[in-house]
């Protein structure tokens, strides 16, 4: 994995927290799916399988794009907080640079 192209994810995803532009917890992320305002969706790679088939039913259902990234120690350390399972980009500029980034991320 591209360390580099890690950082660049995480400092992104800390300057949308700054930017209040993420929305963070279970219930939360289910709204903001359902109510069209989450444009991206990140769950950690350690999420449980429940919750991960949640999350990823509810995305294909809404049409949200949802990508698999960091545990939820690195994730909750990047919005400075602790652990976070699953986070919602709110943004459109973000989302998409995000997106690409994570893209290639699961590429390599």
């Amino acid at each position: 994995m591209n360390e580099l192209n890690r950082q660049k994810i995480f400092n992104l995803i800390g300057l949308a927290t700054r930017a209040r532009k993420i929305i963070t917890g279970e219930e939360l992320v289910l709204a903001a799916i359902r109510s069209g305002s989450a444009k991206l969706v990140i769950l950690s790679d350690d999420a449980s399988a429940n919750t991960a088939g949640k999350f990823r039913d509810k995305c294909i259902h809404y049409r949200t794009p949802m990508h698999a990234f960091g545990s939820r120690y690195e994730i909750g350390h990047a919005i400075g907080k602790e652990a976070r399972v699953v986070l919602a980009i709110t943004d459109s500029g973000f989302a998409k640079k995000l997106s690409g980034l994570l893209k290639e991320q699961e590429e390599e």
